[in-house]
Protein backbone atom coordinates (compact mmCIF):
# COMPACT_ATOMS: atom_id res chain seq x y z
CA UNK A 1 0.00 0.00 0.00
CA UNK A 2 1.70 3.50 -0.59
CA UNK A 3 1.77 5.53 2.12
CA UNK A 4 0.53 8.78 1.89
CA UNK A 5 2.55 11.70 1.92
CA UNK A 6 4.79 13.16 4.93
CA UNK A 7 4.08 9.59 6.67
CA UNK A 8 6.14 6.23 7.63
CA UNK A 9 5.98 2.90 8.60
CA UNK A 10 6.64 1.81 12.10
CA UNK A 11 8.01 -1.73 12.20
CA UNK A 12 8.02 -3.93 15.60
CA UNK A 13 10.87 -6.70 15.54
CA UNK A 14 11.98 -9.34 18.23
CA UNK A 15 15.31 -8.42 20.19
CA UNK A 16 16.67 -11.01 22.57
CA UNK A 17 19.69 -13.36 23.10
CA UNK A 18 21.22 -15.49 19.98
CA UNK A 19 18.25 -16.66 18.51
CA UNK A 20 17.18 -17.77 15.45
CA UNK A 21 13.98 -19.13 14.37
CA UNK A 22 14.67 -22.02 11.67
CA UNK A 23 12.11 -23.57 9.45
CA UNK A 24 13.69 -27.08 7.62
CA UNK A 25 17.04 -26.04 7.67
CA UNK A 26 17.10 -22.33 6.85
CA UNK A 27 17.03 -19.46 9.19
CA UNK A 28 13.85 -17.29 9.14
CA UNK A 29 13.96 -14.86 12.04
CA UNK A 30 16.75 -13.85 13.77
CA UNK A 31 17.42 -12.02 17.19
CA UNK A 32 19.12 -8.56 16.92
CA UNK A 33 21.79 -9.57 18.58
CA UNK A 34 22.48 -12.73 16.41
CA UNK A 35 22.36 -10.67 13.48
CA UNK A 36 25.10 -8.66 14.91
CA UNK A 37 26.89 -11.95 14.85
CA UNK A 38 26.59 -12.44 10.96
CA UNK A 39 23.43 -14.28 11.00
CA UNK A 40 20.82 -13.78 8.44
CA UNK A 41 17.67 -14.69 6.74
CA UNK A 42 17.38 -17.81 4.22
CA UNK A 43 21.01 -18.71 5.94
CA UNK A 44 21.30 -22.79 6.67
CA UNK A 45 21.11 -23.76 10.09
CA UNK A 46 24.33 -25.67 9.71
CA UNK A 47 26.09 -22.91 8.36
CA UNK A 48 24.45 -20.33 11.10
CA UNK A 49 25.60 -22.88 13.81
CA UNK A 50 29.14 -22.92 13.03
CA UNK A 51 29.29 -19.03 12.81
CA UNK A 52 27.77 -18.22 16.39
CA UNK A 53 28.13 -21.68 18.33
CA UNK A 54 25.60 -20.40 20.90
CA UNK A 55 23.32 -19.86 19.06
CA UNK A 56 19.54 -21.01 19.74
CA UNK A 57 17.27 -22.52 17.59
CA UNK A 58 13.58 -23.01 17.58
CA UNK A 59 11.58 -24.51 14.71
CA UNK A 60 9.29 -22.33 13.28
CA UNK A 61 5.11 -22.16 14.57
CA UNK A 62 3.62 -19.55 13.43
CA UNK A 63 0.29 -20.41 15.78
CA UNK A 64 2.43 -20.69 19.05
CA UNK A 65 4.61 -17.27 17.62
CA UNK A 66 1.17 -15.50 17.22
CA UNK A 67 0.21 -16.65 20.61
CA UNK A 68 2.78 -15.54 22.48
CA UNK A 69 3.03 -12.41 20.21
CA UNK A 70 -0.83 -11.07 20.78
CA UNK A 71 0.04 -9.23 24.27
CA UNK A 72 2.95 -7.11 22.13
CA UNK A 73 0.76 -6.23 19.55
CA UNK A 74 -1.94 -4.98 22.50
CA UNK A 75 0.92 -2.82 24.00
CA UNK A 76 2.11 -1.25 20.77
CA UNK A 77 -1.96 -0.40 20.23
CA UNK A 78 -2.15 1.64 23.57
CA UNK A 79 0.34 4.21 22.16
CA UNK A 80 -0.05 3.39 18.56
CA UNK A 81 -4.03 3.17 17.77
CA UNK A 82 -4.26 1.09 13.96
CA UNK A 83 -1.73 -1.21 14.30
CA UNK A 84 -1.34 -4.00 11.26
CA UNK A 85 0.20 -7.37 12.16
CA UNK A 86 2.41 -8.28 9.47
CA UNK A 87 3.47 -11.63 10.32
CA UNK A 88 3.94 -12.86 14.49
CA UNK A 89 6.40 -10.84 15.77
CA UNK A 90 5.96 -7.71 13.09
CA UNK A 91 3.50 -5.27 13.66
CA UNK A 92 3.16 -1.60 11.13
CA UNK A 93 1.85 1.32 11.93
CA UNK A 94 1.53 4.82 10.40
CA UNK A 95 4.12 6.47 12.29
CA UNK A 96 1.93 9.97 11.89
CA UNK A 97 -0.13 10.09 14.84
CA UNK A 98 2.50 8.60 17.35
CA UNK A 99 5.14 11.14 15.99
CA UNK A 100 2.81 14.14 16.15
CA UNK A 101 1.41 13.09 19.76
CA UNK A 102 5.41 12.50 21.31
CA UNK A 103 7.11 15.14 19.35
CA UNK A 104 9.83 13.57 17.38
CA UNK A 105 9.61 9.82 15.89
CA UNK A 106 13.14 9.16 17.96
CA UNK A 107 10.58 10.13 21.28
CA UNK A 108 7.56 7.71 20.22
CA UNK A 109 10.13 4.55 19.22
CA UNK A 110 11.50 5.45 22.96
CA UNK A 111 8.12 5.68 24.50
CA UNK A 112 7.04 2.45 22.65
CA UNK A 113 9.76 0.55 23.43
CA UNK A 114 9.50 1.52 27.30
CA UNK A 115 5.33 0.75 27.21
CA UNK A 116 5.89 -2.93 25.70
CA UNK A 117 8.80 -3.93 28.18
CA UNK A 118 6.98 -2.80 30.97
CA UNK A 119 3.92 -4.45 29.89
CA UNK A 120 4.78 -7.60 28.30
CA UNK A 121 8.54 -7.85 30.01
CA UNK A 122 9.45 -8.60 26.11
CA UNK A 123 12.46 -5.79 24.61
CA UNK A 124 11.07 -4.33 21.25
CA UNK A 125 12.99 -2.85 17.84
CA UNK A 126 11.23 -0.20 15.90
CA UNK A 127 12.29 1.62 12.83
CA UNK A 128 10.67 4.38 10.79
CA UNK A 129 10.94 4.36 7.33
CA UNK A 130 8.71 5.16 4.18
CA UNK A 131 7.91 2.10 2.86
CA UNK A 132 7.12 -1.42 5.07
CA UNK A 133 10.04 -3.08 3.65
CA UNK A 134 12.25 -0.07 4.94
CA UNK A 135 10.44 0.15 8.16
CA UNK A 136 11.31 -3.58 8.38
CA UNK A 137 15.32 -3.48 7.90
CA UNK A 138 15.38 -0.28 10.34
CA UNK A 139 13.56 -1.93 12.83
CA UNK A 140 16.57 -5.05 12.95
CA UNK A 141 19.33 -1.93 13.37
CA UNK A 142 16.74 0.05 15.75
CA UNK A 143 17.02 3.18 12.98
CA UNK A 144 14.97 6.24 12.66
CA UNK A 145 15.23 7.02 8.47
CA UNK A 146 14.43 10.72 7.65
CA UNK A 147 11.30 11.53 5.06
CA UNK A 148 12.59 10.70 2.04
CA UNK A 149 15.44 9.21 3.10
CA UNK A 150 14.14 5.54 2.97
CA UNK A 151 15.93 4.41 -0.50
CA UNK A 152 19.54 6.10 0.67
CA UNK A 153 19.22 4.01 3.63
CA UNK A 154 18.75 0.80 2.05
CA UNK A 155 21.23 1.36 -0.79
CA UNK A 156 24.41 -0.24 0.72
CA UNK A 157 22.32 -3.39 2.13
CA UNK A 158 23.07 -6.66 0.58
CA UNK A 159 20.25 -8.10 -1.67
CA UNK A 160 20.61 -11.07 0.57
CA UNK A 161 17.79 -8.98 2.49
CA UNK A 162 15.39 -9.29 -0.39
CA UNK A 163 12.36 -12.25 1.00
CA UNK A 164 12.99 -13.96 -2.84
CA UNK A 165 16.07 -16.67 -2.28
CA UNK A 166 15.94 -17.60 -6.13
CA UNK A 167 16.26 -14.06 -7.09
CA UNK A 168 18.84 -13.06 -4.60
CA UNK A 169 20.79 -15.97 -5.97
CA UNK A 170 20.50 -15.04 -9.35
CA UNK A 171 21.23 -11.45 -8.46
CA UNK A 172 24.25 -12.02 -6.91
CA UNK A 173 25.68 -14.23 -10.04
CA UNK A 174 25.18 -11.26 -12.11
CA UNK A 175 27.41 -8.77 -9.97
CA UNK A 176 24.08 -7.12 -8.65
CA UNK A 177 25.59 -7.50 -5.02
CA UNK A 178 23.44 -4.72 -3.08
CA UNK A 179 20.30 -3.32 -2.66
CA UNK A 180 21.52 -0.10 -4.60
CA UNK A 181 23.19 -2.04 -7.76
CA UNK A 182 19.55 -3.67 -8.19
CA UNK A 183 17.83 -0.58 -7.87
CA UNK A 184 19.96 1.33 -10.31
CA UNK A 185 18.46 -1.57 -13.61
CA UNK A 186 15.62 -0.55 -14.88
CA UNK A 187 12.30 -1.05 -14.15
CA UNK A 188 11.29 -2.23 -17.65
CA UNK A 189 14.69 -4.10 -17.69
CA UNK A 190 13.59 -5.87 -14.56
CA UNK A 191 10.03 -7.00 -15.66
CA UNK A 192 11.80 -8.42 -19.02
CA UNK A 193 14.74 -9.96 -17.58
CA UNK A 194 13.51 -11.76 -14.20
CA UNK A 195 9.74 -11.43 -14.65
CA UNK A 196 6.98 -9.79 -13.12
CA UNK A 197 7.18 -11.12 -9.36
CA UNK A 198 10.81 -9.82 -9.45
CA UNK A 199 9.63 -6.11 -9.89
CA UNK A 200 7.26 -6.14 -6.79
CA UNK A 201 11.23 -6.65 -5.03
CA UNK A 202 12.64 -3.85 -7.48
CA UNK A 203 10.16 -1.66 -5.65
CA UNK A 204 11.49 -2.85 -2.40
CA UNK A 205 14.80 -2.43 -3.12
CA UNK A 206 14.25 1.17 -4.13
CA UNK A 207 11.99 2.24 -1.26
CA UNK A 208 8.51 1.92 -2.70
CA UNK A 209 5.75 -0.18 -1.61
CA UNK A 210 5.92 -3.54 -2.92
CA UNK A 211 3.03 -3.49 -5.49
CA UNK A 212 1.55 -0.07 -7.31
CA UNK A 213 -1.40 1.70 -5.55
CA UNK A 214 -4.81 -0.50 -6.92
CA UNK A 215 -7.00 -1.22 -3.61
CA UNK A 216 -10.42 -0.69 -3.60
CA UNK A 217 -12.99 -0.52 -1.08
CA UNK A 218 -14.71 -3.26 -0.23
CA UNK A 219 -18.28 -3.66 -0.08
CA UNK A 220 -20.02 -4.27 3.28
CA UNK A 221 -21.34 -7.54 2.07
CA UNK A 222 -18.26 -9.11 1.91
CA UNK A 223 -17.75 -9.75 4.87
CA UNK A 224 -18.60 -12.95 6.33
CA UNK A 225 -20.08 -13.99 10.28
CA UNK A 226 -20.85 -16.41 12.10
CA UNK A 227 -22.37 -16.35 15.16
CA UNK A 228 -21.76 -20.20 17.28
CA UNK A 229 -24.97 -22.25 19.46
CA UNK A 230 -22.25 -22.61 21.93
CA UNK A 231 -19.03 -20.28 23.16
CA UNK A 232 -16.23 -21.11 21.17
CA UNK A 233 -13.58 -21.83 24.08
CA UNK A 234 -10.90 -24.24 22.81
CA UNK A 235 -8.30 -23.85 20.19
CA UNK A 236 -9.24 -26.96 17.60
CA UNK A 237 -13.30 -25.16 17.93
CA UNK A 238 -11.92 -22.01 16.80
CA UNK A 239 -9.65 -23.32 14.02
CA UNK A 240 -12.40 -25.30 12.43
CA UNK A 241 -14.80 -21.98 12.50
CA UNK A 242 -11.33 -20.58 11.12
CA UNK A 243 -11.42 -22.94 7.87
CA UNK A 244 -15.32 -22.62 7.66
CA UNK A 245 -15.06 -18.73 7.39
CA UNK A 246 -12.33 -18.54 5.17
CA UNK A 247 -13.65 -20.75 2.13
CA UNK A 248 -16.93 -18.58 2.69
CA UNK A 249 -14.95 -15.63 2.20
CA UNK A 250 -12.68 -16.22 -0.68
CA UNK A 251 -16.00 -17.53 -2.06
CA UNK A 252 -17.50 -13.95 -2.05
CA UNK A 253 -14.65 -12.80 -3.39
CA UNK A 254 -14.01 -14.51 -5.98
CA UNK A 255 -17.34 -14.48 -7.15
CA UNK A 256 -16.33 -10.59 -8.19
CA UNK A 257 -13.12 -11.02 -9.38
CA UNK A 258 -11.47 -9.78 -5.70
CA UNK A 259 -8.73 -11.24 -3.37
CA UNK A 260 -8.04 -9.85 -0.29
CA UNK A 261 -4.57 -8.58 0.86
CA UNK A 262 -5.39 -6.98 4.21
CA UNK A 263 -8.29 -8.95 6.67
CA UNK A 264 -9.73 -7.56 9.41
CA UNK A 265 -10.96 -10.02 12.42
CA UNK A 266 -13.99 -9.07 14.51
CA UNK A 267 -15.18 -10.91 17.57
CA UNK A 268 -17.31 -10.91 20.33
CA UNK A 269 -17.53 -12.62 23.15
CA UNK A 270 -20.26 -14.33 25.27
CA UNK A 271 -19.75 -11.24 27.83
CA UNK A 272 -19.44 -8.57 25.15
CA UNK A 273 -16.50 -7.72 25.09
CA UNK A 274 -15.05 -6.82 21.87
CA UNK A 275 -12.06 -7.88 19.89
CA UNK A 276 -10.55 -6.60 16.72
CA UNK A 277 -7.38 -7.14 14.66
CA UNK A 278 -6.14 -6.38 11.05
CA UNK A 279 -3.64 -8.41 9.19
CA UNK A 280 -1.54 -7.18 6.25
CA UNK A 281 0.12 -9.42 3.78
CA UNK A 282 2.36 -8.58 0.85
CA UNK A 283 0.70 -10.98 -1.18
CA UNK A 284 -3.31 -11.93 -2.01
CA UNK A 285 -4.24 -14.68 0.29
CA UNK A 286 -5.39 -17.87 -0.33
CA UNK A 287 -7.98 -19.71 1.45
CA UNK A 288 -5.67 -21.15 3.42
CA UNK A 289 -3.36 -18.03 4.47
CA UNK A 290 -7.08 -17.08 5.00
CA UNK A 291 -7.64 -19.67 7.36
CA UNK A 292 -3.82 -19.75 8.75
CA UNK A 293 -4.20 -15.92 9.72
CA UNK A 294 -7.46 -16.37 12.03
CA UNK A 295 -6.90 -19.35 13.32
CA UNK A 296 -3.30 -17.76 14.55
CA UNK A 297 -5.64 -15.05 16.14
CA UNK A 298 -8.17 -17.09 17.76
CA UNK A 299 -5.28 -19.15 19.34
CA UNK A 300 -3.81 -15.16 21.09
CA UNK A 301 -6.89 -14.32 22.07
CA UNK A 302 -8.24 -17.36 23.56
CA UNK A 303 -5.70 -18.05 25.53
CA UNK A 304 -5.09 -14.83 27.16
CA UNK A 305 -5.86 -14.33 31.00
CA UNK A 306 -8.18 -11.27 30.63
CA UNK A 307 -11.00 -13.16 28.47
CA UNK A 308 -13.83 -13.79 30.63
CA UNK A 309 -16.01 -15.63 28.13
CA UNK A 310 -16.07 -17.80 24.95
CA UNK A 311 -16.23 -15.97 21.15
CA UNK A 312 -19.73 -16.18 20.19
CA UNK A 313 -19.40 -13.90 16.97
CA UNK A 314 -17.05 -14.15 14.64
CA UNK A 315 -16.64 -11.78 11.58
CA UNK A 316 -14.16 -11.23 8.65
CA UNK A 317 -13.77 -8.40 6.74
CA UNK A 318 -11.98 -7.87 4.21
CA UNK A 319 -10.60 -4.30 4.67
CA UNK A 320 -8.67 -4.07 1.36
CA UNK A 321 -8.99 -5.51 -1.78
CA UNK A 322 -7.22 -6.23 -4.92
CA UNK A 323 -8.12 -7.91 -8.53
CA UNK A 324 -8.03 -11.24 -8.04
CA UNK A 325 -6.00 -12.10 -11.13
CA UNK A 326 -3.00 -11.47 -8.66
CA UNK A 327 -3.91 -14.86 -6.94
CA UNK A 328 -1.89 -17.18 -8.52
CA UNK A 329 -2.70 -20.63 -6.96
CA UNK A 330 -0.29 -22.53 -8.92
CA UNK A 331 -2.05 -26.04 -9.07
CA UNK A 332 -0.24 -27.89 -11.61
CA UNK A 333 0.26 -24.81 -13.84
CA UNK A 334 -3.26 -24.09 -13.60
CA UNK A 335 -6.04 -22.48 -12.11
CA UNK A 336 -8.86 -25.10 -11.43
CA UNK A 337 -11.34 -23.59 -8.99
CA UNK A 338 -12.71 -27.16 -8.80
CA UNK A 339 -9.73 -28.91 -8.16
CA UNK A 340 -9.17 -26.56 -5.33
CA UNK A 341 -12.00 -26.90 -3.72
CA UNK A 342 -11.66 -30.56 -3.39
CA UNK A 343 -8.35 -30.70 -2.18
CA UNK A 344 -9.83 -28.07 0.37
CA UNK A 345 -12.15 -30.50 1.22
CA UNK A 346 -10.02 -32.97 1.56
CA UNK A 347 -7.83 -31.10 3.92
CA UNK A 348 -10.72 -30.07 5.70
CA UNK A 349 -11.59 -33.85 6.51
CA UNK A 350 -8.16 -35.01 6.87
CA UNK A 351 -5.67 -32.54 7.54
CA UNK A 352 -3.63 -30.56 6.41
CA UNK A 353 -0.87 -33.51 5.89
CA UNK A 354 -3.56 -34.83 3.69
CA UNK A 355 -2.90 -33.62 0.53
CA UNK A 356 1.18 -33.18 -0.49
CA UNK A 357 2.63 -31.36 -3.61
CA UNK A 358 6.47 -31.58 -4.36
CA UNK A 359 9.10 -29.14 -4.17
CA UNK A 360 12.75 -29.57 -5.74
CA UNK A 361 14.74 -28.45 -3.34
CA UNK A 362 18.80 -28.79 -2.35
CA UNK A 363 20.94 -31.82 -1.76
CA UNK A 364 22.99 -34.65 -2.37
CA UNK A 365 21.16 -37.76 -2.57
CA UNK A 366 17.57 -37.96 -4.56
CA UNK A 367 15.55 -38.22 -1.47
CA UNK A 368 16.96 -35.02 -0.72
CA UNK A 369 16.24 -33.37 -3.99
CA UNK A 370 12.11 -33.82 -3.28
CA UNK A 371 10.14 -32.56 -0.31
CA UNK A 372 6.63 -32.47 0.30
CA UNK A 373 4.84 -29.66 1.86
CA UNK A 374 0.95 -29.35 2.42
CA UNK A 375 -0.97 -28.22 -0.54
CA UNK A 376 -1.66 -24.04 -0.01
CA UNK A 377 1.91 -23.87 1.83
CA UNK A 378 4.69 -22.08 0.54
CA UNK A 379 6.71 -24.09 -1.79
CA UNK A 380 9.83 -22.47 -1.03
CA UNK A 381 13.49 -24.60 -1.30
CA UNK A 382 14.76 -24.76 1.76
CA UNK A 383 17.69 -25.64 0.31
CA UNK A 384 18.90 -23.80 -2.90
CA UNK A 385 18.62 -26.44 -5.73
CA UNK A 386 21.16 -24.84 -8.12
CA UNK A 387 23.83 -24.83 -5.57
CA UNK A 388 27.31 -27.47 -6.68
CA UNK A 389 26.61 -30.15 -4.19
CA UNK A 390 29.59 -32.01 -3.71
CA UNK A 391 28.98 -35.95 -4.79
CA UNK A 392 25.02 -35.04 -5.98
CA UNK A 393 24.21 -37.00 -8.90
CA UNK A 394 23.68 -35.71 -12.27
CA UNK A 395 20.76 -38.53 -12.90
CA UNK A 396 17.98 -38.91 -9.71
CA UNK A 397 16.17 -42.70 -10.31
CA UNK A 398 12.45 -42.79 -11.08
CA UNK A 399 11.73 -44.42 -8.11
CA UNK A 400 13.30 -44.47 -4.59
CA UNK A 401 13.47 -47.08 -2.40
CA UNK A 402 15.47 -47.54 0.95
CA UNK A 403 15.52 -51.47 1.24
CA UNK A 404 18.56 -53.84 2.42
CA UNK A 405 20.76 -54.77 -0.75
CA UNK A 406 23.70 -56.96 -1.74
CA UNK A 407 27.01 -56.28 -4.17
CA UNK A 408 29.41 -59.09 -4.36
CA UNK A 409 32.35 -60.08 -6.36
CA UNK A 410 33.32 -63.16 -8.56
CA UNK A 411 34.48 -65.01 -5.02
CA UNK A 412 31.17 -63.95 -3.52
CA UNK A 413 32.23 -61.45 -0.79
CA UNK A 414 31.02 -58.39 -0.23
CA UNK A 415 32.04 -55.49 -2.33
CA UNK A 416 32.71 -52.76 0.23
CA UNK A 417 34.31 -48.99 0.02
CA UNK A 418 37.92 -48.13 1.12
CA UNK A 419 38.60 -44.63 2.94
CA UNK A 420 40.59 -43.84 -0.26
CA UNK A 421 36.59 -44.34 -1.68
CA UNK A 422 37.30 -46.94 -3.95
CA UNK A 423 35.17 -50.12 -4.30
CA UNK A 424 37.19 -53.19 -2.62
CA UNK A 425 36.44 -54.93 -5.75
CA UNK A 426 34.85 -55.41 -9.01
CA UNK A 427 31.14 -55.94 -8.36
CA UNK A 428 29.86 -59.57 -9.92
CA UNK A 429 26.39 -59.78 -8.43
CA UNK A 430 23.55 -57.41 -7.21
CA UNK A 431 21.14 -58.33 -5.07
CA UNK A 432 18.18 -56.05 -5.06
CA UNK A 433 14.38 -55.64 -5.56
CA UNK A 434 13.92 -59.92 -4.83
CA UNK A 435 16.58 -61.02 -7.43
CA UNK A 436 19.92 -61.88 -7.72
CA UNK A 437 21.73 -60.67 -10.94
CA UNK A 438 24.77 -59.77 -12.93
CA UNK A 439 26.54 -56.84 -12.99
CA UNK A 440 27.08 -55.42 -16.24
CA UNK A 441 28.10 -52.30 -15.55
CA UNK A 442 28.97 -49.82 -12.60
CA UNK A 443 30.09 -46.28 -11.81
CA UNK A 444 30.88 -44.69 -8.86
CA UNK A 445 31.73 -44.36 -5.40
CA UNK A 446 30.57 -41.22 -4.68
CA UNK A 447 30.90 -39.99 -1.11
CA UNK A 448 28.66 -38.16 1.02
CA UNK A 449 30.44 -36.81 3.83
CA UNK A 450 28.31 -34.41 5.55
CA UNK A 451 28.50 -32.54 9.28
CA UNK A 452 31.76 -34.34 10.02
CA UNK A 453 32.43 -32.33 12.97
CA UNK A 454 29.35 -33.37 14.43
CA UNK A 455 28.67 -36.65 16.57
CA UNK A 456 25.91 -37.72 14.50
CA UNK A 457 28.13 -37.04 11.31
CA UNK A 458 26.67 -38.52 8.15
CA UNK A 459 28.79 -40.58 6.33
CA UNK A 460 28.15 -42.95 2.96
CA UNK A 461 29.04 -43.76 -0.21
CA UNK A 462 26.86 -44.30 -3.74
CA UNK A 463 27.05 -46.76 -6.45
CA UNK A 464 25.21 -46.76 -9.78
CA UNK A 465 24.89 -50.18 -10.67
CA UNK A 466 23.35 -51.73 -14.14
CA UNK A 467 22.08 -55.12 -15.36
CA UNK A 468 20.71 -56.61 -17.91
CA UNK A 469 17.09 -55.09 -17.80
CA UNK A 470 17.91 -52.98 -14.93
CA UNK A 471 19.60 -49.91 -13.18
CA UNK A 472 20.07 -49.34 -9.54
CA UNK A 473 21.13 -46.63 -7.25
CA UNK A 474 23.22 -48.43 -4.22
CA UNK A 475 24.29 -46.14 -1.07
CA UNK A 476 26.76 -47.99 1.43
CA UNK A 477 25.89 -46.62 5.09
CA UNK A 478 27.07 -48.69 8.23
CA UNK A 479 29.27 -51.06 6.32
CA UNK A 480 25.95 -52.30 4.70
CA UNK A 481 24.94 -51.72 1.01
CA UNK A 482 21.20 -50.51 0.51
CA UNK A 483 19.13 -50.37 -2.83
CA UNK A 484 18.07 -45.89 -2.92
CA UNK A 485 16.25 -46.26 -6.12
CA UNK A 486 15.53 -48.07 -9.52
CA UNK A 487 16.28 -46.22 -12.96
CA UNK A 488 13.67 -46.48 -15.53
Amino acid sequence: MRTPPGSSWWSRGWAAAHVAVVDGNEVVATSAVARAEGIRWAMRKRVAESMCPELVTFDRDPQRDARFFEPVAEAVEELAPGIEVVEPGLVAVQARGPVTYFGTAEHAAERIVDHVATRTGTEAQVGVADSLFGATKAAHRNVVVAPGGTAEFLRPLGVHELPAPELVDLLRRLGLKTLGAFADVPENAVASRFGGPATKQHRMARGLPERPLDKRRPAPELAVTQTFDEPVERIDSAAFAAKTLAEELHANLADRGLACTRLGIHARTEHDEELHRVWRAAEPLTPRGIADRVRWQLDGWLTRERLTSGIRTLTLDPSEVVDGTALQLGLWGHDDERAVRALLHVQGLLGPDAVLVPVLDGGRGPREQVRLVPWGDERTPVQNPDHPWPGRLARAPATLKDEPAELTDAAGNQVGVTGRLELTARPREVTANGRTRDVVAWAGPWPVDERWWAPDAHRAARVQVQTEDEAFLLVRRNQRWFLEGVYD
